[in-house]
């Protein structure tokens, strides 16, 4: 199994239980292919660099899993058909650069490192 990150950016609506479908179908699909969710991160509303779909705002989610990369090929299907998805990116993780990231996330003493 392997470790991926998914970034989707989600219209902007004004009924939030439109992301909550959407969130809920993604849950599903990565758990009907076999992966198992690590981290699910909706930062909320944010503006755009640039104009989407005419759209100057998006919803941003960010979700960690570890399955088969037929889970990812199953969100990205998911994210192509569904109407309130308009960008996607789904990388590959490292599995040792997540264990150095949460290792010394909240670790610095404030002391430079001077022993």
């Amino acid at each position: 199994m392997r470790l991926y990150e998914s970034l989707c950016i989600l219209r902007p609506v004004q009924v939030e239980a439109d992301h909550e479908r959407v969130i809920e179908k993604m849950r599903e699909v990565l758990s009907q292919a076999g992966a198992s969710i690590l981290k699910f991160e909706n930062s909320g509303k944010k503006k755009l660099a640039y104009d989407i779909q005419h759209e100057r705002k998006g919803n941003f989610i960010t979700v960690q899993f570890e399955g088969p990369s037929t889970a990812v090929a199953a969100l990205e299907r998911f994210h192509r058909m569904e109407d309130q998805v308009m960008k996607f990116m789904t990388v590959r993780i490292n599995p040792c650069d997540v264990v150095a990231v949460t290792e010394t996330d909240g670790e610095d003493s404030g002391d430079g490192g001077i022993q």
